[in-house]
């Protein structure tokens, strides 16, 4: 029988890590460029006076400054996402957000250009401090929100291409067909269509930031949740925590290798492995049987 053909989701996961670092370097060095040019455009135009080095300096050390913190960034927003169903609640903590990522990428920038102007034997005057850094923040915060619209609608794209999980509502008329609170189905949307997933099909699920990813056959399909949330509307008899971000299927678990550590690694049958903690590597061994 012939392995399925796979998904474009699938074939660009080799590429995933590759194209992702190299959109935010080609970015930044685009914008660097394109900056450096105009800048120096506007010297030679207005008379200023400074040397065809200086703007490029600027604009690099603000570019690299920027390309630094993206990694923060992804970390902030995986922490606390923003999306339309909670951008009220989340933008004061946002605002906030923006602020520091000024205050650091100020400081390094600024740092960078003190470096060059004095290997130049020359002085790079950023006073007065709260004056200039009003004045890019004013710029920043617009940075700020593209990078954040950035990286979410990616992640976006990223959910449908992959499938989306929810747990199934209750319908508008009538009784629901099975237990909200003990569902035996997922819905998965993916690219405008809908399926449902069996609650026993789930292999393991692992936490990931705001989304808990239900492991199914291979595939990860997100569900907005925390892993508390999910593992209280799982049966017990069947699903078993094994570390602070992992719940297994039972009926899935081939094997458990205890570790000198005392904790364990749990061989599952798709062939992953996973940490088991050892608070709860005897309850995992009772429960397997």
């Amino acid at each position: 029988m012939d392995s399925p053909e796979p998904t474009f989701y699938q074939r660009y996961q080799p590429w995933r890590r590759s194209v992702e670092v190299g959109f935010w370097v080609l970015s930044y060095l685009v914008s660097a460029i394109g900056n450096s040019l105009t800048a120096n455009m506007d010297v030679r135009r207005l008379d200023l006076g400074f040397a065809v080095w200086q703007p490029p300096v600027w604009e690099a050390s603000s570019a690299l400054m920027a390309l630094a913190l993206v990694p923060a960034m992804v970390w902030f927003t995986r922490r606390w996402p923003l999306h339309l169903d909670n951008w009220k609640r989340m933008l004061p903590l946002h605002l906030l957000g923006s602020v520091a990522w000024s205050a650091l990428h100020v400081a390094g920038m600024v740092a960078i250009r003190k470096a060059v102007y004095a290997s130049q034997g020359l002085d790079y005057d950023f006073s007065p401090w709260l004056w200039e850094f009003g004045y890019e923040y004013l710029k920043d915060v617009r940075s700020y929100a593209g990078v954040v619209l950035t990286i979410e609608g990616y992640r976006f794209v990223m959910r449908r291409l992959q499938g989306e999980a929810s747990l199934l509502s209750a319908p508008d008329e009538g009784l629901p067909v099975e237990p909200l609170d003990r569902p035996e189905r997922f819905l998965v949307r993916k690219l405008g269509r809908e399926f449902l997933v069996a609650a026993n099909d789930i292999e393991w699920l692992q936490a990931s930031g705001n989304y808990v990813n239900l492991h199914v056959r291979g595939h990860d399909y997100p569900l907005r949740s925390t892993i508390a949330g999910v593992e209280a509307k799982l049966d017990p008899e069947r699903f078993v925590r094994i570390q602070r971000s992992y719940i297994v299927n039972l009926d899935h678990v081939a094997s458990i290798e205890p570790l000198d550590t005392g904790d364990a690694r749990v061989h599952m049958k798709d062939g992953s492995r996973l940490p088991c903690s050892r608070t709860h590597r005897a309850g995992l061994r009772q429960r397997s049987g």
